[in-house]
C-alpha cells in the first residue's frame, strides 16, 4: 500500500517537474504553454491575466472568455477572479489528437470593452500511460524443419498509443536455446521484432517450442506487454512469398468512391504447388479503422477502397499486409503501403459569429466594431484560404483582425428613420476549384436617438368656430408626426404663451397635450372678435426634447343673434312718429324712408322691408330693400285723413329676426313751414355706442357722399353758365329746361319727386327739374336723374342738355315722363349707407325749400 502511494506521488513529481521545464514565456502577439495529459480537474496551467497584462478585476465585467465552436469540448478554463487558466476536464493525448506529432489545443480569449482578441496554443504532453500490447495474446508461428540457422521470422509488433520515449522502445524474448531475438527500427523510427534461429530445428525431436515475447516501452517508468509465441515445426517448405519491395506509396483523392483501386500487390514463392499458391492479408495489428476504410483480395493482392476517405481526418492510412502461401509450414512475410491522400475542395467555409454587439445606436460613428467573426475551411492549401466579404449596399465592412478571423465595422453614419434594421449578408469563399462559398446574415438593429423633430401635418391650420359656441367644446384637431421611435416619437402639445384683446390666450382656448384636440373655454362673439391666432408647440420626450410650432387661424363665423335695429324715424317720448303727406300728392310721392341696421354680417344682415300693418294698403307701400314709403295713388276725399302704418325690418338669417316701427301720416291741405319727426335722421345712443363700426361707416360714406354731391352742383352750375353765355339773345320758353329772371315757377314743380321716376329701359333722356328761387338769377339749377336713380338712394345731378333742334315739343316728352311707373325690382339691402352727420343739413334745407314751394302753390 504504501509503495503504491508513493509511486503515485513520484508520478505526479515529475509530471509538475516536465510541465515547468517545458512551460514557455508567453510570445508576442500569441502565447503558448505546455500541460501535460491526465492532469486533474483544477490543475495549474497558467496565469493569463499576468501574461496578457490585464488588469483581474476587471476580467469579470469585460466578460473574459474562452471562444470555441459549438459542440466542442471544453478542456480547459478560465478563472475570472485571478486570471488562472486551469484544467476543467481530463485530457487524453491519444483522444484529442488521434495521429502522432505535436499535439496543440488552439484557444481562442474574447475580452470586451474595448473589444480585443487573443490567440494561446497549448501544447498537451504525452504521459506514459499506456503500456505496449500485442494484437494477440498468443502467436503460431510454423517453422520448417529445414529452415538454416540465421533465418528470420518477422513477428507481430506491439502497438502503444503513446509517442516519442514512451512509445515501444524494444522487444525482450525468454532464454531458449533455439532461438535469438533481433530488434529492427523501421524508417519511421518503430520498432518491430524478428525471431532469428540460432539452432537447427528437428521436428522428430520437438515438434513445439513456446518462447514469450515482451515489449518494453521507453518510459519512466517503464511498460510493457507480453505476447506467447508457440512454434510448430513443419515439414520443409523452404521457400517463402517474397514482395517485389518491402513497402509502396500511392496517392488517392479524398473524393475516390468505394470500389476504387488502391494498389495491386504482387507477392513471388518459387516452391510449386500449394506450397506457390499465395494469399494476401492484413496483418494482425492493423488498426479498425484501416479496415474499414480498405479491402485485400486474398487471391489476386488487389488493394480496393471499402469507406469514404476524409483527408482532414487523417492524411495518411498505413496498410500493413501479409503474404503466404498455401504449403505446409507457410512463412507469412509483410510488406507496408502508405496511401497519401489528395485533398478535394468538400468543405465550405464555417461562418461563426464570436461576438456581437447589437443593437447600434444611430449616431455611431464610423468604425464601430458590430460583431467579431470567425471563418474556418477545413481544407488544406488554396482550398483552405478564405476570403470574406459584405454584400452591397449597406454601410459596413470587415476589416482583418487575425487570421480567419474579422470584424464588422460601420463604415458611414447611420439612419434608422430610412433604414430601421440591417440584414448584413457575410460571405466566405474559399480558393478551391471549384470554390465553395458560405454565407451568413446577421441582423443588425438601428437603435433610435432623438435627431428629427416634430412636423405637423400641414404648415398652419384655420378653423372656423360658429358665435355663441358652447364653452368646452372641440373645435379643431392639431396632429404632428415625428419619424423617431418609442420615447423620441412621443409627442405633447401645449399652446404658445400671448394675448387675445389683452386677455391671456389660455382664457380662450385649450389644447389636450395627448391628443392634440383644442377646445374653446368661453363663448365668442363675433360681433366682438372676428378671428384670432395661436401658435401651438409640439415637443417630444427624447433627451434633449426637440420641439415645432404651427400657426392656428381661427375664425368666428357669425350667427343671427341681433335683430334689425330701427334709427329711422324714432318716436319722440314714447309717441308714434308722425309725418305729414299733402293731399295732392301724386302716386310715387315719396313719404319717407325708413332705415334699420343690423350688427350681423352677410345674409344675417341683409334686410328687408315689409308693410305689414296700414290703414289703407292700397294707399301706400315700401321699397322691400330701400325701406321708402311712397303713395300708390292719388289721394281721394273719402281716404282718411290720418293713416296709421306698422312696417317690419325682416334680415335675412336663419331664423330670421325683425323689427317693427309704427307710423301715423296725417294728410293735410297745406303743409306746414316745420317738418315733422319723420325727418330726423339722428341714430339713438344705444345703436350709436354699441356700434361703433357701424358709426364709423357712417362717417366715412356721409364724408364721400357730400364730397360727391358737392363736385356734381359744381360741375352742374359749370355747364348751366356755359349754356346762359351760349344762348344770349333768345326768348324764354317756360316749358323748356331754363331758368331765366322773372321766369314763373311751374305749379307742378314738386308735386312728385324726382326720385320716383324711372324712364323704360334704353332710354336715355333725363327727368329734369327746375329749381325756382334755389339760385341766383340767370342760373339754372336742374336735378337730373338716370335710369339708375330709382334704385339707389343717392341723387344724381347732371346738367340738362339743351333741347336739339329735331324735338318739337320737349314738354310733352316732361309730362310723358312724369307718368312712369314705380320700380317694383328688389336689390340687395344695403343698410351701411345711411344719412351722416354731414348729409343731414343738406337733406334738411332741401325739405324746407319743398316745403315752401308747397305753401307758395297753396297761396297761389
Amino acid at each position: 500500500m504504501g509503495a503504491g502511494t508513493g509511486s503515485r506521488r513520484g508520478r505526479l513529481f515529475l509530471r509538475s517537474l516536465l510541465f515547468l521545464l517545458l512551460a514557455r514565456p508567453p510570445a508576442r502577439g500569441q502565447l503558448r504553454y505546455a500541460v501535460p495529459e491526465e492532469l486533474e480537474h483544477g490543475a495549474f496551467v497558467a496565469n493569463l491575466g499576468e501574461d496578457l497584462g490585464l488588469d483581474v478585476s476587471t476580467l469579470s465585467a469585460r466578460r473574459f472568455r474562452i471562444v470555441s465552436r459549438a459542440g466542442a469540448r471544453q478542456h480547459l478554463e478560465v478563472n475570472l477572479e485571478n486570471g488562472i487558466l486551469f484544467v476543467n476536464e481530463r485530457i487524453d493525448r491519444e483522444e484529442v489528437c488521434e495521429a502522432g506529432g505535436t499535439c496543440l489545443l488552439h484557444l481562442q480569449l474574447l475580452v470586451e470593452s474595448p473589444l480585443e482578441l487573443y490567440r494561446v496554443e497549448v501544447e498537451v504532453l504525452d504521459i506514459n500511460d499506456h503500456a505496449p500490447s500485442f494484437p494477440w495474446q498468443e502467436y503460431v508461428l510454423e517453422v520448417a524443419e529445414s529452415a538454416v540457422l540465421g533465418a528470420r521470422f518477422p513477428l507481430e509488433s506491439a502497438q502503444d498509443p503513446d509517442v516519442g520515449t514512451n512509445s515501444v522502445h524494444t522487444y525482450r524474448l525468454s532464454p531458449n536455446s533455439f532461438f535469438s531475438l533481433e530488434v529492427q527500427t523501421r524508417s519511421d523510427a518503430s520498432k518491430f521484432a524478428e525471431l532469428v534461429l540460432e539452432r537447427a530445428l528437428d521436428r522428430e525431436q520437438q515438434r513445439v517450442h513456446r518462447v514469450l515475447l515482451t515489449a518494453v516501452d521507453g518510459g519512466v517508468p517503464e511498460r510493457s506487454g507480453t505476447a506467447h509465441i508457440l512454434v510448430t515445426v513443419l515439414d520443409a517448405n523452404d521457400n517463402v512469398p517474397a514482395f517485389d519491395q518491402p513497402s509502396y506509396g500511392v496517392s488517392l483523392p479524398e473524393d475516390a468512391p468505394a470500389g476504387t483501386l488502391v494498389i495491386q500487390l504482387n507477392a513471388t514463392d518459387l516452391d510449386e504447388g500449394p506450397n506457390g499458391e499465395i494469399e494476401y492479408s492484413f496483418s494482425g495489428h492493423a488498426p479498425p479503422r484501416v479496415r474499414e476504410l480498405f479491402h485485400i483480395e486474398p487471391r489476386s493482392g488487389q488493394v480496393l477502397l471499402k469507406g469514404r476517405l476524409d483527408y482532414e481526418r487523417a492524411s495518411l492510412h498505413e496498410l500493413y499486409v501479409q503474404a503466404k502461401d498455401r504449403g505446409p509450414s507457410a512463412v507469412a512475410v509483410h510488406c507496408r503501403v502508405l496511401v497519401h491522400l489528395l485533398d478535394v475542395n468538400d468543405n465550405a467555409p464555417e461562418v461563426t459569429l464570436t461576438s456581437v454587439s447589437t443593437p447600434v445606436l444611430e449616431d455611431a460613428p464610423p468604425g464601430t466594431v458590430i460583431a467579431v467573426i470567425s471563418v474556418l475551411d477545413r481544407d488544406s492549401g488554396d482550398n483552405g484560404r478564405v476570403s470574406c466579404e459584405v454584400g452591397p449596399n449597406v454601410p459596413f465592412e470587415l476589416r482583418s483582425s487575425f487570421r480567419n478571423y474579422y470584424t464588422l465595422v460601420t463604415t458611414q453614419a447611420l439612419d434608422r428613420e430610412v433604414v430601421p434594421e440591417y440584414n448584413v449578408s457575410i460571405t466566405a469563399r474559399d480558393m478551391g476549384s471549384p470554390a465553395l462559398l458560405t454565407r451568413s446574415t446577421l441582423t443588425v438593429p438601428v437603435s433610435d436617438v432623438n435627431d428629427n423633430a416634430p412636423r405637423f401635418l400641414q404648415p398652419s391650420y384655420s378653423v372656423y368656430v360658429m358665435e355663441n359656441n358652447a364653452p368646452g367644446a372641440s373645435i379643431c384637431s392639431v396632429s404632428a408626426l415625428d419619424p423617431d421611435c418609442q420615447q423620441n416619437a412621443y409627442l405633447s402639445y401645449s399652446i404658445a404663451d400671448g394675448h387675445i384683446h389683452g386677455m391671456p390666450v389660455g382664457t380662450y382656448v385649450s389644447i389636450n397635450s395627448d391628443s392634440g384636440h383644442m377646445y374653446a373655454l368661453r363663448s365668442l362673439d363675433y360681433e366682438q372678435i372676428r378671428s384670432f391666432q395661436i401658435q401651438v408647440q409640439a415637443q417630444d420626450a427624447g433627451f434633449p426634447p426637440l420641439s415645432a410650432n404651427v400657426t392656428v387661424h381661427i375664425f368666428v363665423l357669425d350667427q343671427n343673434d341681433n335683430a334689425p335695429v330701427i334709427v329711422s324715424p324714432l318716436p319722440h317720448n314714447g309717441s308714434v312718429a308722425t309725418e305729414l303727406v299733402p293731399r295732392s300728392a301724386r302716386p310715387g310721392y315719396l313719404v319717407g324712408t325708413v332705415s334699420a341696421v343690423d350688427a350681423d354680417a352677410g345674409l344675417n344682415s341683409r334686410l328687408s322691408y315689409q308693410l305689414l300693418q296700414a290703414t289703407d294698403f292700397t294707399l301706400f307701400s315700401v321699397a322691400p330693400d330701400t325701406g321708402e314709403l311712397r303713395t300708390l295713388r292719388s289721394f281721394l276725399e273719402q281716404d282718411a285723413s290720418r293713416q296709421r302704418l306698422v312696417v317690419q325690418v325682416r334680415d335675412g338669417g336663419q331664423p330670421a329676426l325683425s323689427a317693427t316701427v309704427s307710423l301715423l301720416l296725417s294728410v293735410v291741405e297745406t303743409m306746414p313751414q316745420t317738418l315733422s319727426d319723420f325727418s330726423e335722421f339722428s341714430l339713438p345712443p344705444e345703436v350709436s355706442s354699441s356700434s361703433p363700426l357701424t358709426l364709423y361707416l357712417l362717417v366715412s360714406l356721409g364724408s364721400i357722399s357730400f364730397t360727391f354731391l358737392l363736385a356734381i352742383l359744381i360741375l352742374t352750375a359749370i355747364r348751366c353758365r356755359g349754356e346762359r353765355r351760349s344762348r344770349q339773345g333768345d326768348s324764354c320758353s317756360p316749358p323748356r329746361c331754363h331758368c331765366c329772371p322773372g321766369s314763373r315757377p311751374s305749379s307742378d314743380g314738386l308735386k312728385t319727386s324726382n326720385l320716383t321716376a324711372q324712364p323704360p329701359a334704353g332710354t336715355t333722356a333725363a327727368t329734369c327739374l327746375d329749381v325756382p328761387a334755389g339760385g341766383p338769377p340767370g342760373y339754372c339749377y336742374k336735378v337730373c336723374l338716370g335710369p339708375e336713380s330709382a334704385q339707389s338712394d343717392f341723387m344724381f345731378l347732371k346738367p340738362c342738355s339743351p333741347p336739339r333742334n329735331n324735338e318739337k315739343d320737349p314738354g310733352k316728352r316732361s309730362r310723358a315722363d312724369q307718368h312712369l311707373q314705380v320700380s317694383k325690382e328688389v336689390k340687395q339691402p344695403n343698410t351701411d349707407w345711411l344719412p351722416s352727420s354731414m348729409q343731414r343739413p343738406t337733406l334738411k334745407r332741401y325739405q324746407i325749400q319743398q316745403c315752401r314751394n308747397r305753401g307758395r302753390r297753396w297761396n297761389g
